[in-house]
């Protein structure tokens, strides 16, 4: 994918690599994944927690359809029933959906898709390659009807750009059998920043100052505020409103309540080369 606000792009920058052209066309991957994921469940220490996917890139890149790593490593969480939340903005989850059912059927999976716009000219510009926003609607729906547990998240919420759409986005998901929906607003770490600001200059010059001066309010007069416990929440009037909003569209579209827990007590560790007795 591409997607411009992506704030996995300064590993790129990490590896000397460029956090722009080279993000987008030169991918890390670990063919091995699934291998060294039984290894580590075979250690006689491990501590059963689930496992995430998809919280710095997405586990279904448009390469996943041919290298199936990520379908790889759902086979050995399936096998050890180890549990695990996944987080994906691209409708290829519903090919492992008979994994993904599988687990769900002992409350093992939850599963979270990004909707960050239904407009499609916001989408095809702000997300480039990813799965068109009416195809992410659809895969909540068929998850849905599957048993699998999937809520939604509006990611990023831009000011002046996508945040009019937070009544109409929470109000399709619902619709669609999400169980609920959060949001995150726009980050600029690093390099993504200058690599932010070009894009609003080319998509939208005549309103780019008044974007950046927002997200400054947000950010507390920077592009970017680094700190776990702020970051995800923003502060000042824009955050504040942002923040109004999306929780009464929640509550208007009946979503919200106790949050999923999944069980971590079915685990049984990969037989490995010798057979279990018992």
């Amino acid at each position: 994918m591409g997607c411009i606000y992506c704030f996995a792009r300064p590993s790129h920058a990490y590896h000397d690599l460029s956090p722009g052209l080279d993000f987008e066309t030169k991918l890390f991957a670990k063919p091995n994944a699934a291998k060294l994921l039984r290894a580590e469940l075979m250690k006689k220490g491990h501590v059963v927690s689930p496992i995430a996917m998809g919280t710095n890139t997405d586990p279904y890149q448009p390469v996943e359809k041919d290298w199936r790593i990520t379908r790889q490593v759902l086979e050995v969480l399936a096998e050890t029933r180890h549990p695990t939340f996944i987080t994906t903005k691209s409708d290829r989850i519903l090919r492992d959906i008979d994994l993904l059912s599988d687990l769900a059927r002992d409350n093992l999976v939850a599963v979270m898709i990004s909707v960050t716009s239904l407009d499609p000219k916001i989408a095809r510009t702000l997300e480039p390659r990813a799965p068109h926003p009416e195809r992410r609607i659809a895969a909540i729906a068929r998850l849905a009807q599957a048993g699998v547990p999937v809520s939604a998240n509006m990611s990023p919420i831009i000011p002046a750009i996508n945040d009019h759409e937070i009544e109409s986005v929470v109000a399709r998901v619902a619709a669609a059998g999400a169980r609920d929906i959060n949001y995150i607003l726009v980050r600029l770490p690093h390099e993504v920043a200058p690599l932010f600001r070009a894009w609003l200059a080319d998509h939208y010059p005549d309103r780019a100052g008044k974007v950046m001066a927002m997200i400054r309010d947000i950010r507390g007069g920077r592009d970017n505020d680094p700190n776990f416990g702020s970051r995800m929440k923003g502060q000042g009037i824009w955050a504040d409103l942002i923040r109004t909003r999306f929780r009464h569209a929640r509550r208007r579209a009946g979503l919200g309540g106790e949050r999923l827990a999944l069980r971590t007590d079915l685990f049984q560790p990969p037989e490995g080369a010798q057979m279990r007795l018992f």
